[in-house]
């Protein structure tokens, strides 16, 4: 299964986790794909509700492109075409170079601390 991590990070503790993946990296070691976001509303600004319907209804629907997505979930071509593209520059959706969408991952895990580091 082939899944993204999102985390919700103080900047510092984002560097720190950049460095550990680059240093794994570096090492061959295999780094899974995350992305990091300063704050929960900065995650739900990007992530909303909608998106996550679009980028489900496009990973059980792959070979559609922005208009005939937004034709199947029944919205407004401008958004979903502002969701499409946002979402591919996020990395959670792709685009080919006929316009066919894709979703790259099976699952999203996302993780957000309530507390703040002891």
């Amino acid at each position: 299964m082939n899944r993204i991590e999102i985390e919700v990070l103080k900047p510092q503790a984002a560097l720190d986790a950049f460095s550990n993946s680059w240093r794994r990296a570096e090492t061959g070691e295999e780094v899974r794909p995350r992305l990091t976001f300063g704050s929960l509303r900065e995650l739900f600004s990007a992530i909303t509700e909608k998106r996550l319907e679009l980028l489900q209804y496009a990973a059980s629907h792959e070979d559609l492109n922005t208009r005939q997505l937004a034709q199947a979930l029944g919205r407004d071509y401008k958004n979903v075409h502002a969701d499409v593209k946002e979402l591919v520059m996020l990395g959670l959706l792709e685009k080919d170079s006929k316009g066919k969408l894709s979703a790259p991952f099976d699952e999203i895990v996302i993780h957000a601390g309530i507390r703040e580091a002891a």
